[in-house]
């Protein structure tokens, strides 16, 4: 009987241990650059946080959109993100949000999507930023933290803000958007200079 009661402990624990490493998997995500996470979005919202509330498994925010840049004809009222790994809102504040449109209409955001305070960057700035998004949503943009980063095709921009140890704070990350030049090959480009036409 000792037996089987230690066998079961010792399964319990190894299902256990496996389950947070799920878990753990689950919240590591690859950074990406915000043009990238614009791109691969459902939604992409100007949104002011009223109420946090939680679910089965689930936060949710309530929220006031102010501008929808990408997505559906009609407002998003909640977004939603899962309790483990969430991403953390702060009520009162604008953000600019990315996320994933669910069959039912409602809008989730993931610890990888995109999440910025409306306030980090000045309104033009933000706008834009998001009109060039818009428009390189055909280029791809390879990060690049080490010396040897080499491009594959005319079509990529090296993100290289990881170099400098700027990360998420660098120039390309903040001003820069990654688009087609008149060849076909992609290039950065600030948000004040226009591409080659």
């Amino acid at each position: 009987m000792a037996r089987s009661v230690s066998s079961c402990f010792i399964t319990l624990v190894v299902l256990f241990l496996w389950r947070v490493e799920d878990v753990a998997e689950a919240c590591r995500c690859r950074i990406v650059h915000p043009q990238q996470a614009f791109c691969r979005a459902d939604v992409v919202i100007r949104a002011k946080v009223d109420e946090v509330g939680a679910g089965s498994g689930n936060t949710k925010y309530d929220i006031q959109q102010i501008k929808m840049f990408k997505g559906p004809d009609r407002d998003i009222n909640a977004v939603f993100t899962p309790t483990i790994c969430r991403k953390f809102l702060e009520t009162n504040k604008e953000y600019l949000l990315t996320g994933r449109l669910n069959t039912d209409g409602t809008m989730n955001i993931m610890m990888c999507d995109f999440s910025r305070t409306w306030e980090a960057s000045s309104d033009t700035q933000l706008m834009r930023l998001i009109q060039r998004y818009q428009s390189g949503c055909d280029c791809k943009i390879i990060p690049c933290s080490s010396l040897s980063c080499p491009i594959s095709s005319p079509d990529e921009c090296l993100w290289t803000d990881w170099l400098s140890g700027n990360g998420l704070s660098g120039p390309q990350t903040q001003s820069f958007a990654c688009l087609k030049r008149r060849d076909g090959s992609c290039a950065w480009y600030s948000m004040s200079a226009q591409p080659e036409k």
